[in-house]
């Protein structure tokens, strides 16, 4: 006999009640397994008699050893009674053991009960893109910086313009550590060096040398600086000046773009280009702020299984990233000044939207009767086996069915909602 209560957070108690003939059997079972590994004085292993094997193994040895070995299959059969599947690890608690039964409770976490209403005809706030003609003479502006030349020059150095040089620091005379380079190029104007070396270059020409009195910054990192006066020996070996490309045909051929040939050509290639990026902003600000509005229409009691189990999966994602720059999540956590529960509680809020969003859409793919049919399973396979230059047999290896078929059912009932909003 089984009995289920749903508690806070879709947590609940199975009570599986187990009695009569089933219970004694069991018990009986659990006495003969117990029995061959007694060892009494006088008789073999496994071997004394019944009535000097009772006296040894006592009741509640008999009943717990019954439950160990049964409460598995106990547990199933009662989930299959009772219509449930776990989300979370059973916890099992005896709540009373005698020799006429067993009373058995399962905690455990199932998935939460979703409510979810007007979600037709949400807002799909999509903006207006505009791309003018500043917008495209900015990124050719750009692109003219990237081809551009360097040039030596033989005039002063200029704003803008590349010095190379060769500098060592003194404070009181004597030279720090880390104020000392040879064949330093440096871009006049970019703010690299602390405030005034720069602007004491500016003016300077190739074979100079220069003293340049300086104070470093209160706030500069290493603390023997802080607020120092020094002096910084300066040799200006070479200057450099940015020659930038004049924008003709010549100049749109050599961006080996397709079919760009002449500067009409160029202009209508990066309208293109702004326009589309600009179009994919749109759509992702407005799809965040659809899916929030989403989120907002969920009335779940959500079980914390699902949201840790959420936490942790982002988590790991951020650790594989960390390894391709070869950092540790340690290293990390150090440089970012965060404990690892901090980090954790700072996952949390966008994990119980991410849950929330998960659970309205399979929810809603239920009330349509959204259902991805076997051709659009095996067209999902193939383009990731495309994407990845994956054989097909191998992807299918790896990705379950249910798994992909789930995705791609909450992805059309994505798709559903979107169709359905305001625009």
């Amino acid at each position: 006999m089984s009995n289920w209560t749903l508690k806070e957070k879709s947590v609940g108690d199975l009570v599986v009640t187990i009695e009569g003939a089933e219970w004694k059997k069991a018990v009986v079972k659990a006495f003969n397994k117990l029995a061959k590994n007694v060892v009494l004085d006088g008789f073999r292993k496994g071997s004394a008699p019944k009535a000097l094997l009772e006296k040894r193994i006592s009741a509640g040895e008999r009943y717990m050893q019954a439950i160990e070995d049964n409460a598995n299959d106990w547990m199933r059969k009662a989930l299959e009674e009772e219509g449930l599947k776990p989300i979370s690890q059973p916890q099992l608690d005896v709540r009373s053991v005698d020799a006429d039964k067993a009373e058995l409770v399962y905690t455990f976490a199932v998935e939460p009960e979703i409510e979810i209403s007007d979600y037709k005809g949400l807002d799909y706030p999509m903006d207006d893109v505009t791309v003018s003609d500043e917008d495209i003479d900015e990124e050719i502006e750009r692109m003219r910086n990237t081809y551009a030349e360097m040039e030596v020059k033989d005039g002063p150095a200029e704003e803008g313009d590349t010095v190379n040089i060769n500098y060592k620091g003194f404070k009181d005379g004597i030279a720090f550590a880390g104020g000392e380079a040879e064949n330093y190029d440096l871009v006049l104007g970019s703010g690299s060096f602390i405030p005034g070396f720069e602007e004491q270059l500016i003016g300077a020409k190739a074979g100079e040398e220069k003293d340049l009195n300086l104070t470093f910054p209160e706030d500069y990192h290493a603390e023997d600086l802080k607020g120092a006066a020094v002096v910084f020996k300066v040799t200006v070996n070479e200057v450099k000046t940015k020659v930038l490309p004049e924008v003709n045909d010549e100049f749109a051929q050599d961006i080996n773009a397709k079919d760009v040939k002449t500067v009409a050509d160029l202009r209508e290639m990066v309208r293109s280009r702004i326009e589309e990026r600009r179009k994919s902003e749109a759509e992702s600000k407005a799809d965040n702020a659809l899916g929030e509005q989403l989120v907002a229409k969920v009335n779940a009691d959500l079980p914390d299984v699902l949201i840790d189990d959420e936490v942790k999966g982002q988590i790991n994602q951020l650790v594989n990233q960390l390894q391709q720059y070869g950092m540790s999540l340690t290293g990390y956590l150090q440089m970012m000044g965060q404990t690892a529960e901090q980090l954790n509680e700072s996952y949390r809020e966008g994990a119980i939207k991410t849950v929330k969003m998960r659970l309205a859409l399979a929810k809603i793919a239920e009330l349509e009767n959204i259902v991805p049919t076997e051709e659009e399973i095996e067209k999902e396979y193939q383009n990731i086996a495309d994407m990845y230059q994956m054989p097909l047999e191998d992807v299918k290896k790896y990705i379950d069915p249910e798994m992909l078929k789930n995705d791609l059912k909450n992805q059309r009932a994505y798709d559903f909602v979107k169709e359905n909003a305001k625009r």
